[in-house]
């Protein structure tokens, strides 16, 4: 209810200010698992995706989110968690484990899960090199994966800054991506490597971005 709500309030006002331009929302199933993949430039995609996207959309967000201190920390965790975001913490493979498991039970239960392959925020706006995460998500549940490229976003929320920007955004969603020929190969390194890197090759078209072949590392100030 929570989600609706604020969805509701948050969505009319975004799209009013800035208008983001939607490619290929037909691509995107009305119903079943689906992941979402996506680039992730700034702060603001975690908040763009959900408002164009029809259906409910869940994240894994910054275990960080949820445990500030004061009143600023408790909006903030009421916020990710009014929007069913699961949080991660970073570098901690059991915690990192545990949130592929809760986000294989969204997929699981039909619902629609939201993931950016490069595991952090592009802080070079180049594609980086593509986590496996989202390869064990798709083999191990069988959902389908729906490629976004998001355009703009990054100068919405630029490195560093805490105030928004009015500006151009733009959304593609390209079409889904189906797996199911690898099914029961997802401890296979190899394979997961191979789905992955298909993943990045078909955000990268929709995104028009630079490619580096090379993980992002995780920074501070980050999102």
């Amino acid at each position: 209810m929570l989600y609706g709500l604020i969805k509701g309030l948050v969505g009319p006002l975004t799209r009013l200010v800035y208008r983001p331009t939607v490619e290929g929302l037909e691509n995107l199933p009305k119903d079943g698992p689906v992941i979402l993949a996506a680039n992730h430039l700034s702060f603001a995609d975690n908040l763009i995706i959900p408002i164009v996207v029809p259906r409910k959309v869940t994240f894994i967000a910054k275990a960080e989110y949820f445990e500030g201190r004061g009143v600023k920390g408790a909006l903030s965790r009421w916020f990710f968690s009014s929007l069913g975001h699961v949080p991660v913490r970073r570098g901690n493979g059991r915690a990192a484990k545990d949130s592929l498991e809760t986000s294989a039970q969204v997929l699981t239960d039909g619902g629609a899960f939201a993931i950016f392959p490069e595991g952090t925020r592009s802080l070079d706006g180049k594609l980086h090199r593509g986590r496996t995460g989202v390869a064990r998500l798709a083999l191990g549940t069988g959902a389908r994966v729906v490629p976004i490229g998001l355009v703009g976003t990054e100068q919405v929320i630029p490195v560093g800054r805490k105030l928004p920007r009015i500006c151009k955004v733009t959304v593609r969603f390209g079409k889904p991506l189906d797996f199911s020929r690898y099914e029961g190969l997802d401890d296979s390194l190899p394979v997961l490597r191979s789905v992955t890197d298909e993943i990045i090759y078909a955000i990268l078209e929709l995104s028009g971005q630079e490619y580096a072949d090379n993980y992002q590392q995780s920074q501070r100030p980050a999102a």
